[in-house]
């Protein structure tokens, strides 16, 4: 039975956007629920938002409001602050460090933050006896931060990878299941709402990217650093190289790796070739999927959906109910003053198989010449398509390695790409065996 006695959780939400109106919804009709489960209310204070007058669906009218969320950090009464305000600089950086400047608890949806100032936000927390939790800045409504943090606490884990992005995902489900060009199903992901009007950071990979830095810290015990993750988004995927993928037994996706190797800590973001048996293959559409290859649990599967109102505010309801209860963690799994420096391993070090997608003009030696830029960088070939004759004109071909270095791969390519005979720059797509 709740305790009747103890004082509520005052919070004070910056943001009220989808998610920031999700929140508050979700508190509303599960006021009880919550209640019975924390031992105590959840009760909001204050909220900031750039209007006033919108209508967010909720009653507004019994909570402090504010114009600025930075004040409102400062000077709401609030025990807690929500920021979904999002970008790394900024007020959204202004009210995460007012909020701990002036002993109040964090919960944030915000990756970009974190990406970027996950560290100093943890140190500058855990230095005051506060928590920050963020399980809705990875992957939604999967609680995925939670299962590394807490369910694999006793695990070493070796590996993370996972489809991270949802827009991505999206666009090439519907690419491999309508044959439809990249511009034309990002159009209808936009008219949909999948995407944004500026797609940029979902297409470009950077969005993945900020939430797999985090997920690496999770899972690795290390300090954030998104500046080493190799970033490569999904614009260059062309119709053709689903149908190349079908025929020689893949799906493409658009993946996330973290991964300890020897010669430090890989952590990468780009489209991929994966097995259709391979578990994250069949994960389609807006969800997203999370793998975890630990020690002792070996490998864990989490599936879910990763962005929208109702999942996001799940997880940032989780979040308070676990700082209501008084439950305390390290914000990325070890002390911050203990997350161990770890050696980025560059992309060059990568070792794998590789799909090629050349043009090229249909005569003589031309195969030969591709050969002897691969022989030369040894690189074996594995597989070698070819759809039907053009003398003269251009013809597409596609090859497959077996695992060779990224350095010699890309060497390889650049001799190929330099050749006359060659119409168009090679498209490459890496292969990766889970």
């Amino acid at each position: 039975m709740p305790n009747a006695q103890q004082a509520p959780l005052k919070i004070a939400v910056a943001g009220l956007g989808t998610v920031g109106a999700g929140v508050l919804k979700l508190l509303e009709t599960q006021g009880s629920l919550i209640e019975q489960r924390c031992g105590r209310r959840i009760e909001v204070v204050a909220v900031s938002a750039r209007s006033k007058g919108k209508d967010r669906g909720v009653d507004l009218s019994r909570v402090q409001w504010f114009d600025d969320p930075v004040a409102m950090a400062a000077q709401s009464g609030a025990d807690l602050v929500v920021e979904l305000i999002g970008g790394s600089e900024g007020p959204a950086r202004d009210t995460v460090a007012t909020a701990l400047e002036t002993g109040k608890h964090v919960v944030t949806a915000n990756k970009a933050l974190l990406a970027v100032h996950g560290t100093e936000i943890a140190q500058k927390a855990e230095s005051r006896g506060l928590t920050v939790a963020f399980e809705a800045a990875v992957a939604g409504g999967i609680p995925i931060i939670k299962g590394l943090r807490e369910g694999l606490a006793g695990n070493a884990v070796s590996e993370i990878h996972g489809i991270l992005n949802g827009t991505c995902n999206y666009i090439l489900t519907e690419m491999r299941t309508t044959g439809r060009d990249f511009a034309d199903v990002l159009a209808d992901a936009q008219a949909l709402g999948y995407a944004e009007a500026d797609p940029s950071f979902d297409i470009d990979g950077i969005d993945a990217a900020h939430k797999l830095a985090i997920l690496a810290s999770v899972a690795f015990g290390t300090p954030v650093d998104f500046s080493s993750v190799y970033i490569e988004g999904i614009r260059q995927v062309s119709a053709v190289d689903f149908d190349y993928a079908d025929q020689l037994g893949f799906r493409i996706k658009l993946l996330g790796i973290a991964r300890r190797t020897e010669s430090g800590v890989e952590q990468r973001v780009h489209p991929c070739m994966v097995p259709v048996a391979a578990p994250i293959a069949s994960v389609d559409g807006v969800f997203n999927a999370v793998v975890a290859q630990a020690d002792f649990a070996d490998r864990v599967l989490f599936v879910g959906r990763g962005a929208g109102a109702g999942p996001t505010a799940s997880a940032v309801v989780a979040d308070l109910i676990d700082i209501a209860r008084g439950r305390s963690t390290p914000t990325f799994g070890v002390p911050a003053d203990r997350l161990g420096a770890a050696t980025p391993s560059p992309m060059e070090a990568r070792r794998g198989s590789y799909y090629v997608r050349l043009m090229v003009v249909d005569r003589p030696g031309v195969i030969a010449d591709i050969a002897a830029a691969m022989r030369d960088q040894n690189v074996s070939m594995e597989q070698f398509l070819q759809r039907g004759r053009s003398p003269g004109e251009g013809v597409p071909v596609v090859l497959t390695t077996h695992d060779t270095d990224e350095a010699a791969m890309q060497r390889a390519l650049a001799t190929i790409a330099a050749s006359d005979s060659v119409l168009e720059p090679p498209r490459m797509i890496r292969i990766e065996q889970f």
